[in-house]
């Protein structure tokens, strides 16, 4: 019976069935779509920057079940408006200042919406032979701007492949390393490999050592310090291999950062290197954030060393233009990754792969099927060119030096860590005026003078969060608990930077107004 109805169904339906794909509808309804993304970065100042919903809000004013009839677009956009856009945190407000930024662009949002029309899954070259050549083209056009060394390009013997994210670039080069490495030793010996990074090092790293089954004793965070302005030392390191080397372990990968996710720090490359290659480590630099920078001349000395390292990568979706996703990932030898991640199956075999004249994107990366990502950062690099993209970093930069100095204008906060980009990490100052009245306010509490001005930042942040006028977030970092102010939205202007200052400063002034006289 439950056939029957399916097919009655069928038959009722089908005089007014339309293709999923007919090219005139999907012109009228790709117009409004267009209109609504055009209205709504129009508005999105207007908008509460982070989401002012409780959890759960979304189930009680959607229906239990999915509709069995169509529903018209304008019905479903209406949905949008009035129920999925008060959940939403909005990334491209310019009064958006938390995490790292995911800069979009007109050319970036059409160079995805093309990627999304053509929907083709270019796994390999003969699945859509411009996809991959593109590719190898963008990352080498892209590679030359950061002056990466030609070794790192397909111009070179090296080459370029967008990933989705650092985590994916990561794991695939953490997982050639350990192949390269167990192919000589044994696999047997896979508990001695040794991972390195810092405290400070992003924890994409240590999710791929779990999962290309590193032990975890075997993970070394190094802690950082003040005196080397948080990134990672190369005598501490040195001294760490060695008492590793010296207990029978085998030191593998080291992942040294330009551009932490707390503060922005930078590890100095060079002499990082120089140690890793006393051991036959490989390096892998994460420039996630701030690698875009580094196609200004002024910021290219962060990268001074990258010589040494095995594989580089950097997230044009963060400060380059590009929609999410898209991690772009040089190697300086390919075949280690083809070797670790290539699948031959009788299926996907043909004469183009046998000719071995041709990428094939598959064996570069975890997953086989992949987007035609190469079309956002072709539009993106062609439609600005190299001289407005710079400017437009720059801008960025330029307001953040802004904000810092109208922090330093202020003597009730300071700027805690160093400013290299476009982030500014600030505190408000525990002046002995303030912490008096801390005192009071932590009486009953068993907080140390440090905790105290901590949790004031703390409850200030989370003030200012929840007016909706501007977003930012924390770091914790020494015992500190800062204020991270990142500029890098598209639609951010300077104005922007004084308004977001003014709401830093009306709200500490109305935290001190509460304290007892």
């Amino acid at each position: 019976m439950g056939s029957l109805t399916s097919d009655l169904e069928l038959k009722y339906n089908s005089g007014s069935f339309t293709n999923p794909l007919d090219s005139e509808e999907f012109r009228r309804q790709g117009h409004m779509i267009i209109d609504f993304i055009a209205d709504y970065y129009k508005n999105v100042e207007k908008y509460p920057v982070r989401s002012q919903v409780e959890p759960g809000y979304l189930q009680k004013v959607l229906p239990e079940s999915a509709p069995n009839n169509p529903e018209s677009m304008e019905t479903i956009l209406q949905d949008v408006q009035q129920h999925i856009v008060p959940g939403i945190t909005h990334w491209q407000s310019p009064n958006y200042f938390a995490y790292f930024p995911s800069s979009g662009s007109i050319a970036g949002f059409l160079g995805e919406m093309l990627s999304s029309g053509f929907n083709i899954v270019g796994f390999n070259w003969i699945s859509s032979p411009a996809a991959t050549e593109l590719e190898n083209i963008v990352m080498d056009w892209l590679g030359q701007m950061l002056k990466l060394p030609k070794s790192f390009l397909f111009s070179g013997n090296g080459g370029g492949v967008i990933q989705g994210t650092t985590c994916e670039a990561i794991l695939c080069t953490l997982t050639a390393a350990r192949d390269r490495v167990l192919n000589k030793i044994g696999r047997e010996n896979i508990s001695k490999l040794v991972v390195y990074g810092s405290d400070q090092t992003h924890c994409a790293l240590q999710k791929a050592a779990q999962i290309v089954g590193i032990d975890v004793k075997n993970f070394r965070a190094i802690k950082t310090t003040k005196s080397s302005s948080y990134g990672l030392s190369p005598d501490i390191l040195l001294a760490q291999i060695n008492s590793d080397v010296e207990a029978g372990l085998i030191p593998l990968f080291l992942c040294a950062t330009i551009g932490t996710t707390a503060i922005t720090a930078v590890d100095p490359l060079k002499p990082l290197c120089d140690v890793a290659k006393q051991f036959g480590i490989w390096v892998h630099v994460d420039a996630a954030y701030a690698g875009s920078a580094c196609i200004c001349p002024e910021f290219r000395h962060f990268i001074d060393g990258v010589e040494g390292a095995d594989s580089f990568s950097l997230n044009a979706h963060k400060w380059f233009f590009a929609t999410l996703d898209c991690c772009c990932l040089w190697v300086k030898d390919p075949r280690a990754l083809v070797s670790s991640l290539s699948t031959n199956p009788e299926y996907l075999k043909n004469k183009a792969t046998e000719s071995k004249q041709v990428v094939d994107y598959k064996d570069w990366q975890i997953t086989l099927s992949r987007r035609f990502r190469s079309l956002k950062l072709w539009f993106v690099i062609r439609n600005y060119g190299v001289a407005n993209l710079r400017h437009f970093l720059r801008s960025h930069v330029n307001m953040a030096r802004l904000f810092e100095r109208l922090v330093s204008g202020d003597k009730r906060f300071e700027v805690v860590f160093p400013c290299h980009f476009a982030v500014v990490c600030f505190r408000v100052s525990p002046l002995p005026v303030l912490m008096d009245k801390l005192k009071t306010k932590y009486e009953n509490c068993l907080l140390s003078e440090e905790e105290q001005i901590n949790e004031f930042n703390r409850g200030l942040l989370e003030s200012i969060n929840a007016s909706g006028k501007a977003y930012m977030t924390h770091a914790v970092l020494g015992g500190i608990y800062a204020i991270r102010f990142a500029t890098g939205a598209t639609l951010t202007e300077e104005r922007h930077v004084v308004v977001a200052w003014t709401v830093v400063q009306q709200h500490l002034e109305a935290f001190l107004s509460a304290f007892k006289p």
